[in-house]
């Protein structure tokens, strides 16, 4: 997660009510191409259960694969992945390698940034209505002190394998789904900026819905969940919900991700996040375990953010829930 941007204060609990009470209206309208009515609701949401049904419990242990590859590549790379370092193309080429093989069409996106190249990784999944696209995204470059497995190898080793097991169930969508991997999120969501700011506005309209995944398995975790959409915000607070696991809305990460380049145009966004240098609070460590007083991840942009920097149950869990709101949005 970029540190470039301010942080905004946490919002008022009247925002919150508003949020809930939007959320069963706004889930309908993504699920559906349609605008929702009060009559097609329920029967939407029924069909929402039985998407939900098909969605994948991902192996932790093939997220955690990722994430020692990935280490790996750090280590053999100055113990790092950062933009216009060889330890950043690496990674991109190891994430491209496992999408080719699955049957996706790749492309490649370069940009320039303080001097050095940069690449975004853009994969698309065969079939779906490509009007309406489901877009996946995580940043996948560290800072340069360390190899960046938590922030944010996580979020990328999530999606990644979420985007494997839509091959592997040779899912038929019926929203078309798309997945990227951005480059120098970490000196300003360059990465993401330069994509949306080269996508026509014809192909902006196409989406649906861009999902946020940065920094899903730290090692003193809390559960948010990003509030910028009720209706994205309800799919995960459901998955959640129905594991037994309480959430808060996210707001550590307001602006500093890639996410706010596609809210910035219009794009109805949402996501997930379990902590960075904010510290847990003796009410959350009660309710989520873990260390009251410390940060959520005191190894944020350090050189300790290597692969034991990673908590599974929050990996797990997190992944799961990529996975869940992909076949519930998408139409998996």
């Amino acid at each position: 997660m970029s540190s470039c941007v301010a942080r905004r204060p946490r919002r008022a609990l009247l925002r919150r009510a508003v949020t809930m009470a939007a959320a069963g209206t706004a889930i309908a309208a993504l699920v559906s191409a349609a605008p929702a009515t009060s009559a097609a609701a329920p029967a939407r949401h029924s069909a929402d259960a039985r998407t939900a049904l098909a969605a994948p419990d991902l192996s932790v242990a093939n997220v955690k694969a990722h994430l020692a590859q990935l280490q790996a590549i750090a280590t053999a790379n100055s113990g790092n992945r950062a933009h216009g370092r060889p330890g950043y193309k690496a990674s991109l080429d190891y994430i491209k390698g496992k999408l080719d093989a699955a049957g996706y069409s790749t492309t490649v996106q370069q940009f320039t940034s303080g001097g050095a190249t940069g690449y975004n990784l853009i994969a698309d999944w065969p079939g779906g209505d490509t009007g309406h696209v489901v877009f996946s995204g995580a940043h996948l470059d560290s800072v340069t002190a360390g190899p960046g497995i938590n922030d944010n190898g996580s979020g990328s080793a999530g999606i990644l394998e979420t985007a494997l097991a839509v091959a592997r169930q040779g899912a038929k969508p019926t929203k078309h789904l798309r997945f990227a991997w951005w480059g120098a999120e970490e000196l300003g969501m360059v990465g993401s900026r330069a994509y949306i700011n080269n996508l026509p506005s014809a192909e902006r309209a196409k989406i649906d819905a861009y999902l946020n995944f940065d920094m899903i398995g730290s090692p003193n975790p809390g559960y948010f969940v990003y509030d910028d959409d009720p209706g994205i915000e309800s799919v995960f607070k459901a998955f959640f919900s129905a594991k037994g696991v309480p959430t808060e809305i996210e707001t550590e990460g307001d602006g500093r991700s890639d996410h706010a380049p596609f809210k910035n145009v219009g794009i109805r966004v949402g996501g997930l996040f379990s902590g960075a240098d904010y510290i847990k609070t003796a009410a959350q460590a009660q309710k989520w375990g873990g260390t009251s007083g410390q940060a959520f991840d005191r190894c944020y942009h350090r050189s300790c953010d290597t692969s034991g920097n990673i908590d599974d149950t929050a990996l797990d869990r997190n992944s799961d829930a990529i996975a869940y709101a992909v076949w519930t949005l998408g139409g998996a």
